[in-house]
């Protein structure tokens, strides 16, 4: 840095021009050749990148990502993992999701782990799970294991983690991008730690690779006195549109997504807001068209157990929960079917799910559907629409909140990009 002190007048006021003229013109000299030097080193990286351009396709063929809907014949898929699973803290974004029965257990075990008993069961059916799905042909992967009872801290709160056991809640797989999801909950802040090696494999093969803004969490995201004491308050604040997350910043998660094609269809719920949607909107045009939808729901949260899309021109609509925009699928020639009643008994314990996690079924092709075990009413209705049932009991699984679409985050389907909504 050039520091003058000011001389007045005189000899003395000459030479502080002269000095000041000459040092001026050696720092501008010396900027001159330097800016020369970083241009031409520029212009030979452009070069290079140039050539790398024309060498490089911006698709490989070998690319292991690829997928557009949720029946295409599945070839590749993640599947979560429940060890080290933590019950979460009983914050006010937790709250709002769970059922008042269950408010004592997070209250008296936020921030341990969830009953080892009942998580060794879960581990056990997974891997059931898995081996049964290597055996129908598909390639399976699994995000790294962690503990998630570490404590972290950022600027604007405290908390610990839960598990990696549902990766549809945290990626969304559009075509050959890989989306992760900014999340809503602060105890799956730094759940996408689990899946970067994963991510980072897809990426080298030629996948795309895109993280949502990470939101800050701070309590201005959250409606901290959102007013919750029965379910009847919540189908209230449902009807009004009010929900525990406000519009500060961005959030979503991946799971109230659901894909069509060129038309991916969204809910405004606990977890996600219009900002988080907007992104996506932005995001993704003009190749693909997001649009809401809403339910008669007094707890929104993850679409996949209300609105399931299980084939070109069919899906699953949860009888407790009609879709206000209903008309749109029916207009468009689409088969809509109600699901019979769940059979999970009610002393199950289900943490931080509804028992219609009977309807969250993951398609391995248009004829091939894996689902309950147990539920024998919802079998017989595939298979009245022509569909193999592949029976997995995965009944200790989904008390840590999903079933086999939640549990999964498909990679890659055999299939093209079309549109069935023009």
């Amino acid at each position: 840095m050039l520091r003058v002190r000011c001389l007045r007048g005189g000899s003395r006021g000459a030479e502080a021009a002269h000095y000041i003229g000459s040092r001026l013109r050696g720092v501008f000299t010396g900027w001159v050749q330097r800016t020369f030097q970083s241009t031409q080193a520029a212009t030979a990286s452009q070069n290079t990148c140039a050539a790398d351009d024309k060498a490089t396709s911006p698709v490989p063929k070998d690319c292991l990502v690829c997928s557009h809907n949720e029946w295409d014949p599945l070839e590749e898929v993640i599947v979560g993992r429940a060890e080290n699973a933590c019950v979460p803290p009983f914050s006010v974004e937790v709250k709002a999701n769970t059922y008042e029965k269950y408010w004592g257990f997070y209250q008296k075990f936020g921030g341990q782990n969830f009953p080892k008993d009942h998580v060794k069961k879960a581990i056990a059916e997974i891997e059931e799970m898995c081996n049964i799905l290597k055996g129908e042909g598909v390639t399976v992967k699994r995000p790294d294991p962690i503990d998630w009872s570490v404590k972290y801290k950022t600027p604007d709160f405290e908390s610990t983690g839960m598990y990696a056991a549902m990766p549809r809640d945290i990626l969304l797989v559009v075509g050959n991008e890989i989306i992760e999801a900014p999340m809503a909950w602060r105890a799956r802040f730094f759940e996408y730690r689990a899946y970067r090696r994963l991510i980072k494999d897809y990426f080298n093969s030629g996948a795309k690779w895109t993280t949502a803004p990470k939101p800050t969490m701070a309590d201005e995201l959250y409606d901290q006195n959102y007013p919750i004491h029965s379910v009847e308050d919540r189908h209230k604040l449902a009807a009004q549109g009010k929900f525990v997350t406000t519009e500060f910043e961005p959030c979503f998660d991946a799971a109230d997504f659901i894909r069509a094609g060129r038309d991916i269809f969204v809910q405004r719920s606990q977890v996600t807001n219009y900002m988080g949607i907007e992104w996506m909107r932005r995001h993704l045009a003009p190749d693909y068209r997001v649009h809401i939808i809403s339910f008669k729901d007094p707890n929104p949260m993850h679409i996949d157990a209300t609105f399931n899309i299980i084939g070109p021109g069919l899906v699953l609509s949860n009888p407790d929960r009609p879709c206000h925009q209903i008309e749109l699928f029916k207009k468009a020639g689409w088969t809509v079917i109600q699901p019979p009643v769940p059979l999970i008994p009610d002393d199950h314990p289900l943490w931080m799910s509804s028992k219609w996690l009977s309807m969250n079924v993951l398609m391995l092709d248009e004829k091939r559907v894996m689902v309950d075990a147990n539920e024998t009413s919802i079998q017989k209705m595939f298979e009245k629409l022509g569909i193999s049932t592949i029976k997995v009991n995965i009944r200790h699984a989904n008390s840590l909140g999903g079933g086999f679409h939640c549990w999964t985050c498909d990679i890659r389907r055999r299939g093209t990009l079309q549109s069935y909504f023009d």
